[in-house]
């Protein structure tokens, strides 16, 4: 058991179907727990907002429902009391007994061979699924087991009577009572293992935790696992192996694998000083890196916490299904009973006639697939997203994304790049090839972005040297430089100086504090923004465009966009007023980076952040895009479609099989063994078509 930031993780064992899930998930609802996740595949449940005095009480409640709570994951079921091996025995039990109707051999027709075949079957049966019944009831919250228990001891006990009055063999139905547990616990079984490959993306992902690094300690290379490193460790990577941890390079250079955690396939070069993320590939070189971020403070656990956390937020349309699930038990046991009283006291039919009627409307009436139908389709979609670089924060975020009429944007780092070019320079009495040499002079000096970028656009002329003793940068101002000859410069600010500039230009250069040229600076718009804001219109998306730059720099890049609506010079709390009175209008998604941005984040139906935010605009998202591609924001939009019409076709699904299958029993033109093979075939449909979202292409 863990308790971290009052969310609790246990380690269940016992839960083999969904069906189990949901039981769990019911009693912690009502016992007050919150972000519940119950993952029956890998024996996972997580809760929060119960007090941690209060937590062996949930425990001994989960455990009165017939499961086990073990202390970690690895006290997990071993194969001896895996649901699988009990399969294999009632099969073993079960083929001589559904032989006889197809083989004439004497001594398997013989009753009391028959019963002492079916037997260890249905003891089996009874072990498993009527204690789980019998608990259920007993916590008033009924589950699928109840149905198959009344099914199979009915046709137990029937056919045992039948045995001991000499009635003949129309009184006998051993084989449908074994059919129908073993084909059970067959659907179990595939559902179980279809439903650990929705998975598989986050497995993927966890899988990435567990490499091998090699320390060095004195000189000295000693192989250890990722798991036994800690802050400061100075480790070795070859070309070829994982990155184990993240960390910064100390020294060599290479080129990095991300696609792993960012989606991007071409590998990124890598040199000293560099940052580089644990579970990434290097593909060439050689690296000393120096350990800083591990265990729980790696960006690869981060990214798998969210992917779980986000598993277990129910999108709203999952909580329909869930309401029907809940009376589903009660009303097919009383279908089932008039199944029996229509057809023997009305109809007449024949006892034996009448009882496998009803039997076979329990056995065949599947809960377990409405259950399955959303989180199986929320998993591979959130799993694939993360393959692609796009963390999506919870199933409920998915049906958001497909109810969006409006997308607001912030402009520096969202949709431009921050890298600024020269649009123009207007030189006052001077020529334009010795301002772009003073400039380029003169920026050499800085490290600002703004200052790199217009070192790469401009050439120094070699004719018109300067010379300078003295400079000095202010941060927030400008460049401020003096000469041999003490003649003084300045690269500033427009807003600095003797006369405010700025409505004009971005930048002023002087000479002996006279202006000798203004400089207007233009932020290159991102690749795909173009495309992107096309796409969204094409949908009836209607993009907006909200800021804190200024106005000549927000219409300027709203009209090179195609924006209509646009807002400038905003501060973080009126960008969150804005919002909310855009929100108005229709649901909102927000897209920014910066921490200015994360009030709007949060407020927004769907905040999106960057990959290379800041640290509180990711948290304050519910989706990120760790490849800081504005396309990915198109492969979001079709993958929260896809997503959700795979839940709708889901639930179709559940309902529709329910809603024939059920009468068609009833009627007596489903028998009981055919109504158990249909039940659990049911369930592997409805994963199968979600499964088959992993692989479909989304157009």
């Amino acid at each position: 058991m863990k308790e971290s930031n009052g969310q609790t993780e246990l380690n269940v064992t016992g839960m083999h179907c969904t069906n189990c899930a949901i039981s769990i998930h019911k009693y912690l609802e009502n016992k007050g727990a919150k972000n519940i996740y119950v993952d029956f595949a890998s024996d996972e449940v997580k809760f929060s907002d119960i007090p941690l005095d209060q937590i062996p009480q949930v425990v001994k409640g989960i455990e009165s429902l017939g499961y086990q709570v073990g202390k970690d994951k690895e006290s997990k079921s071993t194969f001896w009391s895996s649901i699988e091996l009990k399969f294999l025995v009632c099969l073993l039990f079960t083929i001589p007994l559904w032989s006889h109707m197809f083989i004439h051999v004497p001594l398997l027709h013989d009753p009391y061979v028959q019963l002492a075949l079916c037997s260890p079957v249905y003891i089996i049966g009874l072990f498993y699924f009527g204690l789980s019944a019998f608990r259920s009831l007993w916590n008033k919250m009924p589950n699928m087991d109840v149905l198959i228990f009344m099914g199979s001891t009915a046709a137990f006990i029937y056919s045992v009577i039948g045995t001991y009055s000499k009635l003949g063999h129309d009184y006998q139905f051993y084989e449908t009572c074994a059919t129908i547990i073993t084909l059970v616990f067959l659907g179990n079984v595939l559902e179980k293992r279809a439903v650990t490959k929705t998975t598989s993306a986050l497995k993927d992902l966890i899988k990435y935790q567990d490499v091998k690094a090699i320390k060095i300690d004195e000189d000295q290379e000693i192989e250890i696992t990722a798991k036994e490193l800690k802050a400061g460790d100075v480790l070795k990577v070859n070309a070829g192996n994982q990155i184990p941890v993240d960390g910064d390079i100390l020294e060599g250079h290479g080129w990095v694998d991300e696609s792993m955690i960012t989606g991007e396939s071409l590998p990124i070069e890598k040199n000293k000083y560099d940052a580089v993320i644990g579970g990434t590939l290097l593909t060439d070189g050689n690296i000393r890196m120096i350990a800083t971020k591990i265990g729980s403070k790696s960006v690869l656990y981060q990214i798998i916490q969210l992917i779980k956390d986000a598993q277990g937020k129910k999108p709203p349309i999952q909580k329909f299904g869930d309401k029907v699930a809940a009376y589903f038990v009660p009303i097919v046991i009383t279908i089932s009973f008039f199944t029996f009283f229509i057809t023997y006291f009305i109809a007449q039919l024949p006892l034996q006639q009448s009882l496998m009627n009803a039997i076979a409307t329990l056995v065949v009436s599947c809960p377990c697939a409405m259950g399955l139908a959303t989180p199986t389709a929320v998993m591979v979609g959130l799993g694939r997203a993360a393959k692609q670089g796009i963390l999506i924060k919870g199933g409920s975020t998915i049906e958001e994304l497909s109810e969006l009429k409006q997308f607001v944007f912030d402009k520096t780092g969202t949709l431009t790049t921050g890298d600024f070019n020269i649009k123009a320079i207007q030189t006052f009495g001077i020529e334009q090839s010795q301002v772009e040499s003073i400039i380029a002079q003169l920026e050499s000096y800085s490290n600002h972005p703004i200052a790199r970028s217009i070192r790469k656009q401009l050439q120094e002329v070699k004719s018109y040297r300067i010379i300078f003793k003295e400079v000095n940068e202010i941060r927030g101002q400008g460049i401020f430089a003096v000469d041999t000859n003490g003649n003084s410069y300045s690269i500033c600010n427009a807003k600095i100086g003797k006369k405010d500039y700025s409505d004009r230009y971005d930048l002023t250069l002087t000479i002996n504090e006279v202006v000798i040229a203004g400089i207007v600076l233009e932020d290159q718009i991102k690749p795909y923004a173009k495309e992107l804001i096309q796409y969204l219109k094409d949908k009836n998306i209607r993009p907006i465009l909200l800021s804190g730059d200024r106005q000549s720099k927000c219409e300027r890049t709203a009209q090179r966009l195609g924006i209509a609506d646009v807002y400038w010079e905003k501060s973080p709390e009126e960008k969150l007023s804005i919002l909310s009175q855009i929100k108005k209008n229709g649901p909102t998604a927000m897209v920014g980076d910066g921490i200015n941005d994360a009030p709007a984040l949060t407020a927004a139906d769907v905040g999106i952040s960057l990959g290379d935010s800041t640290h509180i605009a990711i948290q304050s998202a519910k989706v990120v895009l760790l490849n800081n591609d504005l396309k990915s924001i198109e492969k979001l939009l079709k993958m929260g479609q896809h997503t959700l019409l795979t839940i709708k076709q889901n639930l179709f699904w559940a309902f529709a099989y329910n809603i024939v299958a059920i009468p068609l029993a009833a009627a007596g033109l489903l028998g009981p063994m055919l109504a158990a093979l249909s039940m659990a075939f049911s369930d592997l449909i409805v994963i199968g078509n979600s499964i088959r979202l992993r692989f479909k292409k989304i157009k």
